[in-house]
């Protein structure tokens, strides 16, 4: 799920979580299967074996199975994939997995070696190497290096793949872990670099720190050689915040400085503070779905999902300094997206701002300058019908690293100096991973139920007849202002359009591919209108006979696991094979499993009678009917998620197993909620989920049919 925007007041949500527990304890008493919320618990972790034993030999037996995973795995593990890159402390920086180190290594070149063919790197940290040592399976969640000197960092890792992380601390020069340096044990956590000898940390510091979906809401200063007992309190939110609270650190090449606090009461929103050591923390007067996102030449970018005063939601605005430490910010316009745009994010150079945007789904960007007391822009050249996003900039120049790739095109790295004027230089490509000849990539819009047109993307062989008999995967996701983009096929071009089938991607409300508006038409109780979207691009796609209901196959996660949940539920008959992935199902308890109730911007709260009467609707652990021809589904989770939970699949799988439905269900035991332990689960998992959409789109394996008759 997504974390950075915020909404709401505390009051209301203390008085929220208390009303849930109630108005779930009726549903709670009446639920067979709440034995299999216990996550770890001996008697559910024996169910999901049994599940297993009869999921895997269905699939991995299927002689597809395995040419599909090593497809999947030599792609993920290719050594000519391109390292993408981090510019800290003049150096190029990357994580990099392939099949010789599957958890991966954190490494380093030179800036001019970087640009060469072969770099040559230096390794700075082996997760295999230290997993082994340790005796835990690492996962790389990234590092936090002290501004402006770039040398210490604090290196975040999960064990298993979960959100909580423990963080260590490193010195780049040296290329080792700090001796007695900070080290912040195992918590849903954040921690900010205030200087060399002192952290900004919000973490589980004991009873009644911790808000009801698991997240801290306490931030304490953390000074060097300090015991955490011993850490000064800041700054605190309530227990009843969905998000929590957190301290962040803002620099610019010319030195400024700025601390917020934000308090998330809301998953869009919630108070932002600044704080300084002489006057604590002073609240900001800016909308609830405003962020500081960025600050170059002592002014300070803000992102909105709000309006601001004359200013409308989705532009992106700016602030002096002076004024943002003052408390009270007058925000001026730095870039107004138009009706069919939608920014997709902010990046600052030591000189330049980089806003990155869509334009009906296609990727732009532009660069932005202070000049006087406003600004100068100008586009940069990028092609048409791809995605654009920034792979790094930093603080020390001007110099950005620009990632361009669509369904067809391969990712390209490009470098170009914002400061300039010269286009974007292609520097690294990827080679390609299918066959993209035989494919064409198009753009259609379908009319909603209430007369919205969407757009959606579709890949499709090229010359193939138009009678609806293409095998057709479809997916969306739908929510938290996300926007789905043309992204480089790759496995799914390999496994998939080679062999002939068809890919569509649903541009569908909730998502943030037309901006706030786009997202906010979809949320709590107007949520029918983003299964209604989805529904309306499959009878496009039908119409057009591109594809038919018998021939067509949808997959989606997390959020995206819910859409499928309520299509495979509400519409049964115009799928015929569904993948329902980490997601969630039981709708009327979500608030009370894993970090649900962090949601409940999104999702509406059962507290709230017509909110509860909405998600009872929708549910699709509640939904589930006897007799009706339903879709064979593949649902699978991971043990280790400790964000949606796999409680929710689990809970669905065994009421379909109640009511005598077929069905599959996978639960891997690593890899938390994006299943990204190592390349093999990755490849796995991938592997797993086409060989099922195969056997249900394009028939039985021949190979596995003259096995059969032998």
């Amino acid at each position: 799920m997504r974390g950075g925007r915020f909404l709401a007041a505390a009051s209301l949500m203390t008085g929220m979580v208390a009303g849930n527990a109630d108005a779930t304890q009726t549903a709670a008493a009446n639920d067979p299967y709440i034995w299999l919320e216990d996550k770890d618990g001996g008697k559910a972790l024996a169910w999901v074996e049994a599940e297993n034993a009869k999921t895997l030999p269905r699939l991995q037996n299927d002689p597809r199975y395995q040419t599909f995973y090593a497809e999947a795995l030599a792609i993920a593990s290719a050594k000519d994939r391109i390292p993408m890159p981090e510019q800290l402390a003049g150096k190029i920086l990357n994580f990099w997995r392939d099949a010789d180190h599957p958890q991966g290594l954190w490494r380093w070149t030179s800036e001019a070696d970087y640009a060469s063919a072969t770099p040559r790197w230096t390794t700075l940290i082996d997760l295999d190497k230290l997993s082994q040592a340790e005796g835990k399976k690492w996962v790389w969640k990234g590092a936090s290096c002290l501004q402006p000197e770039e040398r210490l960092c604090l290196i975040a890792l999960s064990e298993g793949g979960e959100d909580a992380i423990s963080y260590r601390e490193f010195d780049l020069e040296a290329g080792r872990f700090v001796e007695n340096g900070f080290a912040l044990p195992t918590s849903k956590q954040g921690a900010a670099w205030l200087d060399k000898d002192t952290l900004l940390v919000s973490r589980d510091w004991g009873a009644g720190s911790m808000t009801q979906s698991s997240y801290p809401f306490v931030v304490k200063m953390v000074k060097r050689g300090q015991p955490l007992s011993a850490a000064t309190e800041l700054y605190r939110g309530a227990p009843g915040d969905q998000l929590g609270t957190y301290a962040g650190v803002m620099t610019d090449a010319k030195g400024n400085k700025l601390v917020l606090m934000q308090r998330r009461q809301a998953f869009f929103g919630g108070d932002t503070s600044v704080w300084t050591p002489e006057g604590g923390t002073k609240k900001l007067d800016i909308p609830a779905r405003t962020h500081a996102v960025g600050m170059i030449d002592g002014r300070v970018i803000f992102e909105t999902s709000d309006p601001w005063g004359s200013i409308a939601p989705g532009t992106v605005a700016w602030a002096p300094l002076a004024e943002v430490q003052r408390g009270t910010v007058r925000p001026q316009v730095l870039f107004a997206p138009s009706a069919t745009q939608a920014v997709q994010g902010v990046s600052t150079t030591q000189n330049r701002v980089i806003v990155t945007y869509i334009d009906n789904v296609q990727g732009r960007a532009s660069v932005f300058a202070p000049s006087g007391t406003g600004w100068t822009s100008r586009a940069v050249a990028v092609p048409e019908n791809v995605s654009i996003g920034v792979a790094s900039t930093t603080d020390r120049s001007d110099d950005v690293f620009l990632a361009v790739n669509g369904f067809t095109t391969p990712t390209t790295l490009s470098a170009f100096d914002a400061a300039g004027n010269a286009a974007p230089r292609t520097i690294k490509s990827l080679p390609p991973r299918f066959d993209a000849q035989g494919v064409a990539v198009h753009q259609y819009q379908a009319t909603s139920s209430d007369g919205t047109k969407v757009p959606y993307f579709v890949v499709l062989p090229k010359g193939v007849k138009l009678d609806g008999t293409t095998p057709t995967l479809m997916t969306a996701y739908g929510g938290f202002e996300i926007a789905r983009l043309p992204t480089y096929l790759g496995s799914t071009g390999k496994m998939w359009t080679e062999r002939g089938g068809a890919f569509v991607l649903a541009n569908i409300r909730g998502g943030g591919e037309f901006g706030p508006k786009w997202h906010d038409a979809g949320r709590k109780t107007n949520r029918q209108i983003i299964y209604d979207d989805f529904v309306a691009v499959a009878n496009d796609l039908t119409a057009r006979k591109i594809t038919s209901p018998q021939k067509l196959g949808i997959y989606g996660g997390s959020n995206g696991g819910l859409l499928m949940g309520v299509e495979f539920t509400q519409r049964p008959d115009l799928w015929k094979a569904v993948t329902i992935q980490v997601p969630l199902l039981d709708m009327v308890r979500y608030e009370q499993i894993a970090a649900g109730s962090s949601w409940v911007d999104e999702y509406g709260s059962v507290a709230n009678p017509a909110e509860k009467a909405f998600l009872e609707k929708i549910s699709p652990y509640a939904n589930i009917r006897k007799g009706v021809a339903y879709p064979e589904p593949y649902i699978w989770t991971t043990t280790k998620d400790d964000r949606v939970g796999p409680q929710h699949a689990r809970k669905f799988a065994a009421r379909l197993g109640e009511y005598g439905l077929p069905y599959l269900f996978y639960e891997d035991t690593a890899g938390g909620h994006s299943g990204d332990a190592d390349i093999a689960q990755g490849a796995r998992l991938q592997a797993l989920q086409t060989t099922y959409f195969a056997q249900k789109l394009m028939g039985p394996s021949t190979a596995g049919a003259a096995t059969a008759a032998r």
